[in-house]
């Protein structure tokens, strides 16, 4: 289950979404999510672990039929608060989801595999409920602003203590566990390190290197393969009698 976020660790999130590093990754999410899912207008997505909504106000704005859930019931409130009737909300478990097989095209984890304990069944139920795609996108944890998060985690701060922390290899290994050979893509955010961003000759060539493994955000998107997909489809013709059977079951029963 993993941390559940209280009311407390709920402002140190906002806090953290209102920092430079926090808007800088919130800006550049839509393009990764574009570039690594190609959403059609009308797809159906489900965010696991959407918080209190920031991400399914893009999918929204994108035209695509949006489901959240999160194990806190704190964080569900706020996003029905934000949202309204834009998406169907409900509280739930990222390693025991409440849907039928394929009933998603698209599933997401965006900062939330980082609070799971067991990252690996949670990717496995999101592939059971995908039809097409599983996006992961985490803080890099061999970035600059990786590092600075798990100091953080050591002084004690609450969003990043209870925090995992993962780069390209490790989310490749997991993704292969959970979905064997399925194809994987994956890019970093367009910008480099805080401290790097402000020494402008380097900016400009850090902006080009979207396969750069030591970028700040990481996404990663693995294509669902199947090489047995059924469609459920209901009997709607009743049963005929059946008909007398060909050997009587009263003479075997009598017999000794």
């Amino acid at each position: 289950m993993g941390l559940i976020f209280d009311e407390n660790t709920a402002n140190s999130y906002d806090s953290w979404c209102r920092s430079l590093q926090g808007r800088t990754i919130d800006n550049a999410v839509e393009q990764l999510i574009l570039s690594l899912l190609d959403p059609k207008p009308r797809e159906r997505v489900l965010d696991i672990g959407c918080g209190a909504g920031n991400h399914l106000l893009i999918f929204n704005k994108l035209g695509l039929d949006v489901s959240g859930i999160d194990a806190s019931g704190h964080m569900i409130k706020k996003a029905k608060e934000r949202l309204g009737h834009r998406c169907t909300l409900q509280r739930a478990l990222a390693e025991d989801l409440p849907f039928d097989d394929n009933e998603f095209d698209l599933v997401v984890f965006i900062n939330t595999l980082e609070y799971l304990d067991d990252p690996l069944q949670a990717l496995r139920e999101a592939g059971r409920v995908a039809s097409k795609k599983v996006f992961i996108g985490v803080i890099n944890s061999l970035s600059f602003n990786g590092f600075k998060n798990r100091f953080q985690g050591y002084l004690g701060e609450p969003l990043f203590s209870h925090a995992k922390s993962f780069n390209l290899w490790q989310l490749t290994s997991l993704l292969q566990r959970a979905y064997g050979p399925a194809p994987v893509s994956w890019s970093c955010i367009e910008t480099g390190p805080s401290f790097i961003e402000k020494i402008i000759p380097f900016k400009k060539s850090f902006a080009n290197w979207k396969h750069f493994p030591f970028g700040p955000f990481l996404g990663i998107s693995a294509t669902m393969t199947y090489r047995v997909k059924t469609d459920n489809i209901p009997l709607k013709i009743k049963l005929k009698k059946a008909a007398q059977p060909l050997i009587d079951v009263k003479t075997l029963e009598d017999q000794p």
